[in-house]
């Protein structure tokens, strides 16, 4: 009767959980799982090269 109790309690849990992390979802918190995966082609485009050229300086 115990185990039935505690699976019921770990079930409890991992609900309140999930709609904890939806309500921080909707709020614009975290990404959970309604919004799905970003796109790569809405990832910054810039070269990594550009990164490391010298810029002048400016005195």
């Amino acid at each position: 009767m115990g185990l039935f109790f505690a699976l019921g309690y770990a079930v409890a849990v991992v609900v309140a959980a999930d709609r904890l992390m939806l309500w921080l979802e909707r709020r614009g918190h975290v990404n959970w799982r309604r919004r799905g995966r970003k796109s790569l082609s809405a990832s910054p485009s810039v070269r990594l090269d550009s990164l490391f050229e010298e810029s002048p300086r400016s005195r």
